[in-house]
C-alpha cells in the first residue's frame, strides 16, 4: 500500500509545503535580460508512504533512514507463517479435487459403457417383442436398466463437474494467498532514499500501518508564487533555472510543470522588497527526472533557493553573469 505526497523538511507539515516560502522579487540581475523573473522557494520533493495491506508482526526491516534504494528492493517482510498454513491447507484441497474428478470421470466412463451396451440390450428385446418372443415385462425390464444406467452417467457427469469447480475454486485460493503472501514483502516503488523508518521488527501493525516513508528523487520540484503580469505569461513547458542556497554555482534546468488557474493572497511569510503583492499564482517548477536523480545526493527536501522563470521573448538567452549582490551567484546555461 502507497501513498504519495511531497516531502519540504522535518519542521514543515505536508500541508503547508505548497504555500510556504514562495516569494516573488522582480529581479533584473546584472548581465541578464529584462524577462528574467526571480522568486525564492524551497526544493519539494514526492514522498511516498510505504503501509502494508494487511494487520501483522514486522520481521524484518532491512533499511535504515538516508538509505538509497532501488526499485524494487525490499522495504520490510511481515510474517506469513498464517498464510503459508493456509495455503498448504489450500493445496492439499486442490489435490483431492483433482482426484475426485479422476475417478468420477472414470465413473462416467463406465456408465456410458454400460448404458450403451442396455440400449442394445432394450433395442433387442423391442425386436423379440414384435415377434412375440418375449413379454411386454422383459421389455419394461430392459428399458428400465438402460435408463438406471443413463441417469448413472448423468450423475457421474455432474460428480465431475463438482470436482472440477471445486478445483477451480481451489486454484483461485491458492492465488489469492500467494499474492497475499508477497504483499507481506514490502519493496520500493521506485529508485529513491529512506527518509523515515517508522517501525521496527517484532512491531505488530494494523492493516494501512504505516512502515517507512520514501522520497522518489527522481521527482522534484520548486514552489514560487508570481504576480498576475507575470504568471499571466506562463505556459507549462516553459523554461527555468533553480539555484539553491546550498549550491550556488550550479544552476539546474527546470521546466515550468504547473500555474494554478486561480489567484490567491500571498502567504504571511512571504515578503518582497519593497511592497508585499497582495494576490499571486503558483507555480511549480520541476526537474527533468534525469537531472533529478544525477543531483539526488544534493536535493533534499526543505532546502532554499531561487526559482528563475523567463517571459515575454523566450528567443533572449538566460543570463550568464549574475551580479553577487543580486542573490543569484553562478551561470545559467542556455
Amino acid at each position: 500500500m502507497i501513498y504519495r505526497s511531497f516531502a519540504m523538511g522535518s519542521l514543515v507539515s505536508a500541508l503547508t509545503i505548497s504555500a510556504a516560502w514562495g516569494t516573488w522579487t522582480a529581479f533584473k540581475p546584472s548581465g541578464a535580460a529584462d524577462d528574467v523573473i526571480k522568486a525564492n522557494g524551497r526544493i519539494e520533493v514526492a514522498r511516498i508512504e510505504i503501509a502494508t495491506k494487511f494487520p501483522g508482526r514486522v520481521l524484518e526491516v532491512p533499511v535504515q533512514e538516508g538509505d538509497m534504494v532501488k526499485l524494487g528492493d525490499v522495504i520490510a517482510k511481515m510474517d506469513t507463517s498464517d498464510l503459508e498454513a493456509q495455503l498448504v491447507g489450500v493445496q492439499a484441497m486442490r489435490q483431492r479435487a483433482v482426484q475426485a474428478m479422476a475417478r468420477a470421470q472414470g465413473e462416467t466412463q463406465v456408465h456410458r459403457i454400460q448404458a450403451n451396451v442396455a440400449q442394445m440390450e432394450f433395442s433387442n428385446a423391442m425386436d423379440l417383442r414384435k415377434q412375440v418372443l418375449v413379454s411386454d415385462s422383459e421389455v419394461k425390464r430392459r428399458q428400465a436398466q438402460r435408463d438406471g444406467e443413463q441417469t448413472g452417467v448423468n450423475i457421474a457427469t455432474a460428480a465431475v463437474g463438482e470436482a472440477s469447480a471445486a478445483r477451480d475454486e481451489a486454484d483461485a485460493g491458492i492465488k489469492r494467498l500467494k499474492i497475499a503472501i508477497a504483499d507481506h514483502t514490502l519493496r520500493a516503488p521506485v529508485a529513491g532514499r529512506i527518509e523515515y523508518r517508522v517501525v521496527e521488527p517484532s512491531s505488530v501493525i494494523p492493516a494501512g500501518g504505516r512502515v517507512a516513508t520514501l522520497l522518489d528523487t527522481a521527482h522534484v520540484h520548486m514552489t514560487i508564487f508570481l504576480p498576475t503580469k507575470v504568471a499571466g505569461q506562463l505556459r507549462v513547458g516553459d523554461e527555468a533555472r533553480i539555484v539553491l542556497d546550498a549550491a550556488p554555482q550550479m544552476p539546474l534546468p527546470a521546466k515550468v510543470s504547473f500555474v494554478a488557474a486561480e489567484a490567491q493572497f500571498t502567504p504571511k511569510h512571504v515578503e518582497t522588497p519593497s511592497e508585499r503583492e497582495k494576490l499571486t499564482y503558483r507555480v511549480k517548477l520541476s526537474l527533468a527526472e534525469d537531472v533529478a536523480v544525477a543531483n539526488a545526493g544534493l536535493l533534499k527536501a526543505g532546502l532554499t533557493g531561487n526559482g528563475f522563470v523567463r517571459v515575454r521573448s523566450p528567443e533572449n538567452s538566460w543570463p550568464q553573469q549574475p551580479s553577487s549582490s543580486s542573490g543569484m551567484p553562478g551561470s545559467f546555461p542556455n
